[in-house]
């Protein structure tokens, strides 16, 4: 792993919890084809230089093919996604992260791997969040995080089957991020076998990509997909069934981490069962703010 060393520029609460969520309150364009956070393994990408040559954000009529990637359109329900920089946008996004309803009003889930440093046991201490992030674009600006909220054994070994972190927001203008834009439910013990769309930021490109497919069971505490184009960036994804088009709301049953922090392919992701020890930490992450 890759060891990181940086300044805090700004106050940082780290609330490191034992195994705990109620759940929280409760067309598109094609594109074929995952991130460590800065910890060093899995899909998250490596902050740095911003891509160059964007892709261009036209608008097709449906969705790609169940497995297949397409750039999502601009809607509601997509903009509660959003890449994840550190300290400001000056550097590359290297991690996706998405609002989930809380009665706080304030919170984001990612992985655990986009938000903890394990060489040094500390939570990065400069995150920065850009929802409906697209080509330079931040159309609800830069939302500062204030605490990152991890289960005590994920920090201490890196346990995969719990490579989840909740992430507390600061107010933005007086506002709370779901005042805003609403945030899916965290649903809890779902089964493996779910219709789920994932979207999340390559490191490569700046516009999001999503993929809609079957999870499978890759192991008791695993789940795995079969979907193009979730390479380095895309740790943290929200995985998101049971869409409402009513409400533009889903539920949230994953987020792309896990076995091998997401995966070491391209084409097949992973991520950490959703049980009692999310629902355990999302209740105590309620408490942190």
């Amino acid at each position: 792993m890759r060891s990181l060393v940086r300044n805090s520029i700004l106050p940082l609460t780290l609330v490191i919890l034992g195994a705990a969520a109620v759940v929280g309150d409760a067309a598109e364009e094609t594109h074929t084809a995952k991130s460590s956070a800065r910890s060093g393994f899995g899909k998250s990408g490596e902050p740095g230089q911003s891509p160059q040559g964007q892709d261009q954000d036209i608008s097709a009529t449906a969705p790609a093919k169940d497995g297949s990637a397409y750039t999502p359109r601009r809607t509601e329900e997509n903009a509660r996604v959003g890449a994840v920089f550190e300290k400001d946008d000056q550097g590359a996004h290297f991690c996706t992260a998405s609002v989930v309803r809380s009665p706080g009003r304030n919170m984001l889930i990612t992985a655990a791997h986009c938000a903890f440093d394990a060489d040094s046991g500390q939570p990065l201490n400069d995150l920065v969040f850009a929802p409906g992030y697209r080509n330079g674009n931040k159309p609800l600006g830069l939302w500062k995080v204030s605490k990152v909220v991890v289960d005590d054994r994920w920090a201490r070994s890196q346990d995969e089957d719990l490579d989840f972190a909740f992430l507390v927001l600061d107010q933005k203008d007086g506002k709370d991020i779901q005042d805003l834009l609403g945030g899916n439910t965290l649903g809890i013990n779902r089964g493996f076998d779910n219709k789920v769309k994932i979207t999340g930021y390559p490191t490569s490109r700046d516009t999001p990509i999503s993929c809609q497919n079957h999870t499978t069971k890759f192991s008791d505490t695993q789940l795995r997909i079969q979907c193009a184009g979730l390479e380095d960036g895309t740790s943290g994804s929200p995985w998101l069934a049971d869409y409402d088009p009513k409400n533009h709301t889903g539920t949230l049953i994953g987020v792309l981490g896990g076995h091998e922090g997401g995966g070491d392919q391209d084409d097949v992701s992973y991520a950490a069962y959703f049980d009692d020890d999310i629902a355990k930490l999302y209740r105590r992450a309620q408490d942190a703010y």
